[in-house]
């Protein structure tokens, strides 16, 4: 069974939780895609509901599947939030911002009620870190921003290189906000806690992509004898 299937098992299960008149955080990335796709047919189909998109790739696809959107200063209470994550363990921390838009992710995520997570079972972790680890800094003095967050890194207990992201066209990638990413590969973290308070010592960090206290359920697909099962973790 392939990724993409498992993607479809997650996100089936995820739009099921959405009910008439909620206000939602949409995500971004592969899994929050099929969650688009899926959740438009529904809407197509009568459900009566408004979406908050976490970037401009996922504002695109839902207006293209007719979903109903608004911002956050129209709407700054959400009930929920379904997006993907890179990696999760089982204290529900993750990590965040393969996809570059760790930033509005977290602003939507701390703005809803309850977050769930919807993922390939491979995802589950016991030690943050394997998948690198995004810091999202602001272009000026981003030398010294770099040296800072190596410090900081190391402060923290991890230990990697920390590297600027390149985009499509090699040059480094801008976000949504027009910051750049640095990727911390860092292998394994520790402590969590202790990483996030040594970036957000640093300036010039805008965010990072360890999101601690957010995500309130989980909805994770794995393959077993050539059929998808979904295991819920968590306030689902």
């Amino acid at each position: 069974m392939s990724g993409p299937d498992l993607r479809r098992a997650a996100a089936e299960r995820a739009v099921a939780l959405v009910t008439d008149g909620m206000r939602l955080g949409i995500g971004t990335g592969s899994t929050a895609n099929v969650f688009v796709e899926l959740l438009g047919a529904r809407v197509r189909a009568g459900l009566d509901v408004v979406g908050v998109p976490t970037s401009e790739a996922t504002r695109l696809a839902a207006e293209a599947a007719g979903i109903r959107l608004a911002t956050l200063e129209e709407m700054p209470e959400l009930d929920l939030t379904i997006d993907g994550a890179d990696e999760i363990d089982g204290h529900m921390r993750l990590i965040k911002g393969g996809g570059a838009a760790l930033l509005r992710e977290k602003i939507v995520a701390f703005a809803s009620r309850r977050m769930v997570v919807i993922a390939d079972a491979a995802k589950g972790v016991e030690t943050l870190g394997a998948f690198p680890l995004p810091v999202e800094v602001n272009p000026f003095g981003l030398g010294a921003t770099r040296r800072a967050v190596e410090a900081a890194v190391a402060a923290a207990g991890c230990a990697g290189a920390v590297l600027l992201r390149a985009g499509a066209d090699g040059a480094p990638l801008r976000t949504d906000g027009g910051h750049h990413i640095l990727d911390a590969h860092l292998k394994r973290i520790p402590d969590p806690e202790a990483l996030s308070a040594a970036l957000w010592a640093v300036p010039g960090v805008v965010e990072h992509g360890l999101f601690l206290g957010l995500a309130t359920g989980a909805i994770l697909a794995e393959a077993r004898d050539g059929v998808a099962h979904v295991t819920c973790l968590g306030a689902v």
